[in-house]
């Protein structure tokens, strides 16, 4: 690519985080009076709050970003799994086990047959959306064994399950590739930049077509010149100064809006783990400690209020079960990162791109955030409605989504309660489902009530 990308300007970051100096008690709690407004903050008001440190202004952060979070999402939490289709890769980035001159890792790329073996695997747990993830090197068909990847995904039916959604994490592609990419009916394209520091990601992107950081920064631009209406961003926490990372990634946000009437529709918030062969993986350069990272959520919570935001097994239960009040709406289950790993049982750290926090199977979490209080939701149909991108975001703010997204996410729970849940879970999700449907709206409630009938008599896949 020619010159440097403008969507990320480091010195209006530094200008920004040296202007908001020690931390005004009065400020951040005006702050936190706009956010409960639920219209977004400025970067010099995330400047602000990443500076509170005083006790009594990180529980009224929490308890603010806990409101907005019930207010928007209610009690709805989304499940997907990932699904690693090959670890070939021919960048060399520091803290990944996948990079190139890793010798520690067994590579592989499953066939056809095997991915639909990994995607049987997954709807016969309950799955419904899964995320298509590879090395950003491909086998001999090239970016062809990536659609022909996802229509295996969508050609698999096992019992009364399929898989309704698939979105992709693959390497940025040009226009053209991203357009055959929508043809392929994707949900969500993600890609995180890793970092958004130009200096540190020289640093630890070392060769490859990864090493091109404004290639990597203008994906999404390319994603959604090409029709993609759904995107998601990200960062890994423990590159560079975590304080950095958020107003860059709010640059990136704003950039997306101005040019696209849009931002992000998730925003992932991995912390570096360790991964084989990878010292900087067990040793982050900015290591981000827990108490940072629940001002992270929170933080982003307030600042993008209607995006969602997506924690993985990277974290264990603990952080994972906390971190739903304040702010993530969306979380993977029974995750395995090497490919083939479903099928194999198990977590084979030899293959995989890093370690799993949370080894707990999909039956166990749903059972665990249902006692929590979380309607676990596998819905899909806002993207096979066309209620994406803008469309969801004009459904989103004025709350009118909730008559769909609440239904919907009931729905597909009694779903998975009746085909494949066990029976203490199974106990446990129809006396939630009861009391969720109660405390619904009037006309959302009726709809509820009709999709749950018809699901009890067999019907799937009911949705509005």
């Amino acid at each position: 690519m020619n010159g440097r990308s403008a969507v990320i300007r480091e010195d209006e970051i530094g200008a920004t985080l040296t202007g908001a100096g020690a931390p005004d008690p009065a400020r951040v709690r005006e702050i936190l009076a706009k956010a409960g407004a639920m219209k977004g903050l400025a970067p010099a008001d995330v400047a602000v709050l990443m500076q509170a440190k005083a006790p009594d202004l990180l529980r009224e952060l929490f308890d603010t970003a806990r409101r907005v979070k019930r207010d928007i999402y209610g009690n709805r939490l989304v499940l997907f799994a990932p699904l690693y289709i090959s670890n070939l890769c021919a960048n060399e980035c520091l803290y990944c086990a996948f990079r190139a001159r890793n010798m520690a890792v067994t590579r592989r790329a499953l066939t056809q047959a095997e991915i639909a073996q990994e995607v049987k695997i997954l709807i016969d747990q309950g799955h419904k959306r899964v995320l298509v993830v590879a090395g950003e090197s491909y086998p001999r068909e090239g970016f062809q064994y990536v659609l022909d990847s996802i229509a295996t995904v969508y050609s698999v039916k096992s019992g009364p399950g399929e898989i309704r959604r698939v979105n992709a994490n693959v390497a940025p592609l040009t226009l053209d590739e991203f357009r055959r990419l929508k043809d392929a009916r994707i949900g969500t394209y993600q890609l995180f930049q890793e970092t958004y520091h130009r200096a540190t990601y020289g640093q630890v992107h070392l060769s490859g077509k990864k090493r091109d950081y404004d290639w990597r920064v203008t994906a999404m631009d390319r994603a959604m010149e090409a029709g993609i209406n759904d995107v998601g961003i990200g960062i890994l926490f423990g590159l560079a100064d975590w304080r950095f990372e958020m107003l860059a990634l709010m640059q990136h946000i704003a950039h997306l809006e101005r040019r696209f009437g849009v931002g992000p529709h998730t925003i992932s918030v991995p912390r570096l783990e360790p991964a084989t062969g990878s010292d900087m993986a067990s040793s982050p350069p900015h290591a981000v400690a827990d108490d940072d990272f629940r001002k992270i959520i929170a933080i982003l919570r307030l600042a993008v209020p209607y995006t969602g935001i997506i924690l993985s097994t990277r974290e264990g239960p603990a952080m994972r079960r906390e971190s739903l009040a304040l702010g993530v709406s969306q979380i993977s289950a029974g995750s395995r990162t090497n490919p083939g790993g479903y099928a194999e049982g198990g977590e084979d750290t030899e293959a995989s791109q890093f370690s799993l926090g949370d080894h707990r199977g999909l039956d166990e979490v749903i059972r665990d955030v249902a006692a929590l209080g979380y309607i676990p939701s596998f819905c899909t149909g806002c993207y096979r409605l066309g209620r994406t991108g803008k469309d969801f975001m004009d459904l989103a703010k004025p709350g009118e989504i909730k008559q769909h997204c609440d239904p919907n996410a009931v729905s597909t729970f009694m779903e998975y309660l009746m085909d494949y849940a066990t029976p203490a879970t199974r106990a446990e999700g129809e006396q939630l489902i009861e009391q969720a449907v109660q405390g619904m709206e009037p006309g959302a409630q009726q709809t509820a009530k009709k999709l749950v009938r018809m699901v009890r008599g067999g019907k799937r896949d009911a949705y509005c």
